[in-house]
Order: structure tokens, then C-alpha cells, then sequence
């Protein structure tokens, strides 16, 4: 197995920086516009992008939750092993809200057509766009595009995206995984 890094950890910095000023950019305030991490991986990036927007741009109106997709997914009954679920953590309602899914790759699109599934629970949002670190273009099986993105990677099916944070794996980095 061979890895490369895709992006390191200034990169990352840059990326996360450049992904929040497009927030900014179409959503202002934040006033009618809330941030929803799909767990588990997507909850970092949105904790990273809400602290960025807080502490760096001064936006304390935002809001920020998390959203689980578990039983959702439609292969989840294809394990053989017992699923765990994940915490949601949604505090507020979506109901008539600009929600920004955050997820940090995008592969075949199911964890998002999940997401959408999971937060009509919630209410019904007047708008809902993505938000996601890596977009794996090529490997779609659903028509889903991210509004807004931090790289593309043209990563065949064998090969893996694998996205470490400080806060979980003590390193910002994305590597690129692959079976030799």
C-alpha cells in the first residue's frame, strides 16, 4: 500500500480559509443560513469552518449542529456487523433556513441523498448546498455537486481519500491511499 499526501496542513489552512470568504460571500450574516455536519467525518470540517467564521471574520450568529445519516443510508442493512449511529445535534430549526451540508469528501453522493433525507426530519430548509474539502469527480453515482469545494481529486475506484484532523488523528492532512 503506497500513500501520498494530497494536501498538508498549510495547505489545508488556506483552503479552509478561502472556503469560509465563499460562505461569507452568499451568505452575510448568516442570519437565515445554518451550517450541518454529516457525521462523522463532515462534523470536523464544520467545526473548523464555524470556529474560522467566528474567530477570524467576527460572525457569532451563526449557527452549527450535526447531523447523523446512519439509518438513512440505503446500504445500510448490506453490514454484517451491527451499525453504531452517531450523535445528531441539531438545536434549532431548519425550517425556511439556507442549510449548508458540510461533508469532507465527496465520493458516489449516497451520504449526501442520505442528509437530505435525514434533515426533512428537522423541517423543510428553503435551500440546502454542500460544502466539502475533496470532491472525487469521477466516482459519482448520483447527479450531486458541491456548491462549494476545496480540490478535486481524479482518484480511481481503488484508490481511497483519506482526510486526518488535529482534533482526531493529531495531523491536518489529506492522503491519497493506494493497493499495489
Amino acid at each position: 500500500m503506497s500513500q501520498k499526501v494530497l494536501l498538508a496542513s498549510k495547505e489545508m489552512n488556506i483552503i479552509l480559509q478561502r472556503l469560509a470568504c465563499q460562505l461569507i460571500e452568499n451568505h452575510d450574516t448568516f442570519k437565515d443560513s445554518v451550517i450541518i455536519g454529516i457525521q462523522p467525518r463532515g462534523a470536523f470540517l464544520a467545526n473548523r469552518i464555524y470556529k474560522i467564521l467566528r474567530e477570524d471574520y467576527g460572525i457569532t450568529t451563526i449557527k452549527m449542529g450535526q447531523l447523523d445519516i446512519t439509518f438513512y443510508r440505503d446500504d445500510f442493512r448490506r453490514s454484517d456487523k451491527p451499525l453504531e449511529a452517531n450523535k445528531t445535534h441539531i438545536d434549532f430549526v431548519v425550517e425556511d433556513k439556507r442549510v449548508i451540508f458540510v461533508d469532507d469528501v465527496l465520493y458516489t453522493g449516497r451520504s449526501i441523498r442520505a442528509a437530505l433525507t435525514a434533515v426533512q426530519s428537522f423541517g423543510r430548509p428553503r435551500e440546502i448546498e454542500l460544502l466539502t474539502l475533496i470532491d472525487r469527480r469521477f466516482s459519482r453515482h448520483l447527479p450531486i455537486q458541491p456548491d462549494y469545494n476545496g480540490r478535486q481529486v481524479d482518484a480511481i475506484n481503488e484508490e481511497k481519500v483519506k482526510v486526518n484532523w488535529k482534533e482526531n488523528e493529531g495531523e491536518d492532512a489529506v492522503y491519497l491511499i493506494s493497493k499495489l
